[in-house]
């Protein structure tokens, strides 16, 4: 079964979540060819301190 894995930010709402899943499952079973009932969609959701970009972490970054 083909799994997608999403790194990002905390997501506000279930509703939110379920569209996330339903709508990369609708594109990925598309092109694989597939039924969407075999996708599996991992999402990992990581807080500002947690996360570093350009040798900054992200909360400090917002804090300026």
């Amino acid at each position: 079964m083909p799994t997608i894995q999403i790194d990002g930010p905390k997501i506000q709402s279930m509703e939110q979540r379920r569209q996330l899943v339903e709508k990369l499952s609708d594109a990925a079973a598309e092109v694989y060819g597939i039924a969407k009932e075999h996708m599996i969609v991992l999402i990992r959701e990581n807080a500002p301190e947690n996360v570093g970009v350009g040798g900054q972490l992200l909360a400090d970054r917002h804090k300026k």
